[in-house]
């Protein structure tokens, strides 16, 4: 086991370098990218700064290997092996390299097999939404909770040309359903409207093909694309999640990573607050999911509905989200104060001028400006991240 007292925060390490000795490294679609000496068996020398410790061993568990000893480098240090070694880890602008964005394109995507399409609205709800699994085993697709694939329907369009790809949030975390690298899931809502001028029901292209497809069936897959909706690393981090309809996706990938899915580089401790907002309860998708992980960490997961079609407000109104976000606007302004707080907003765009009204209230509470705050820290620091539509 390697020695944990190496990673504290005593800042006389700060301009330090640390020799890790790494085993059981495996070449993977991400190692393969790096500069590394990566082996499938013996002792790899990695040199690292203390500010890139915790990434660097993050990267280690991501690459299926075993730190066996760390040590300070200095004046009395041996050298190391000149066969196995290798090169200090870069500073942090590499970071960015671990995020995938476009592993498949347009002009060349990804022939995703469909594991299973499922139904989650129950009886008495209002339209379709499906839950489909699709297999990854077969390419290099890999992703990160918050991202979005693209989905090109087969076909054509009225002019004869290929139909363009539809943007989704992936709804599972970057393990997959099976928790074994293999799937991606998606939620999709069956979109249908009438036409403005006509009247007449219109079905949306690429939610139609989607609902329809079977298992067995290969789809064209492009991405993944997106790094707004990233989660943080911090463990101890405040989640504010705000979601309407499908915009469950990318949090119900956020919770199964917090909550369900064991990791030895993240352990979440902080608290998730999810606020979800639907027309009728037979609508709440993954309701189950959510409702078993509120009762099982009632320390670190709390589970809000607003249901507008069901639930009142104290005026006699719809209960929509932004009618809940204003009735916790002056406990989520407090939470705000807190530098590792971060809200995510995903679903219909309608709902944020309410969110900003009740934030306005709360901040005028406590002497300052909404907008302001707003702009000048939140979104400067990263802490507000938005995907609606």
């Amino acid at each position: 086991m390697y020695n944990l007292s190496a990673t504290s925060g005593n800042t006389g390490f700060g301009s330090r370098v640390f020799r890790y000795e790494v085993t059981g490294l495996r070449q993977t679609s991400e190692s393969d990218q790096t500069d590394y000496d990566i082996r499938r068996s013996g002792s790899t020398f990695f040199n690292v700064p203390y500010s890139r410790m915790n990434q660097f061993m993050q990267q280690i568990s991501r690459w299926g290997g075993k730190i066996v000893s760390i040590y300070p480098l200095g004046i009395d240090t041996p050298p190391p092996p000149a066969a196995t070694s290798a090169p200090a880890v870069e500073p942090q602008k590499k970071a960015k390299a671990d995020i995938p964005v476009n592993i498949y394109r347009p002009n060349k995507p990804y022939m995703g097999k469909v594991i299973s399409n499922e139904e989650l609205v129950r009886e008495g709800g209002e339209g379709t939404v499906k839950h489909i699994i699709f297999d990854l085993s077969e390419g290099e697709l890999r992703y990160l909770e918050g991202q979005s694939i693209g989905i090109i329907p087969a076909g054509t369009d009225a002019k004869g040309k290929p139909h363009k790809l539809r943007l989704y949030s992936i709804a599972s975390t970057r393990h997959g359903d099976f928790v074994d690298d293999k799937t991606v899931s998606l939620c999709v809502r069956q979109l249908e409207y009438k036409d403005p001028e006509s009247g007449d029901k219109v079905y949306g292209v690429c939610s139609s093909y989607l609902n329809k497809v079977k298992p067995g069936d290969e789809v064209k897959i492009t991405g993944p694309v997106g790094k707004e909706m990233l989660l943080p690393d911090d463990p101890e981090a405040t989640i504010v999640m705000l979601g309407t309809g499908t915009g469950i996706a990318p949090f119900r990938a956020f919770l199964w990573r917090m909550f369900k899915e064991k990791h030895a580089d993240y352990q979440f401790k902080g608290l998730a607050w999810l606020f979800f907002g639907v027309a009728y309860t037979p609508n709440i998708l993954y309701k189950q999911e959510l409702e078993e992980l509120q009762e099982k960490f009632p320390e670190n997961f709390r589970l809000t509905y607003a249901i507008s079609r069901e639930q009142k407000t104290a005026e006699g109104g719809k209960m929509y989200i932004q009618c809940r976000i204003a009735e916790h606007a002056d406990e989520l302004w407090q939470l705000l104060q807190k530098k590792n707080t971060h809200v995510y907003m995903c679903g219909l765009k309608g709902m944020e001028p309410g969110i900003d009204q009740a934030m306005t209230e709360a901040a005028a509470k406590n002497g300052a400006d909404w907008t302001e705050f707003l702009k000048g820290t939140l979104k400067k620091e990263s802490r507000w991240h938005v995907e609606t539509y």
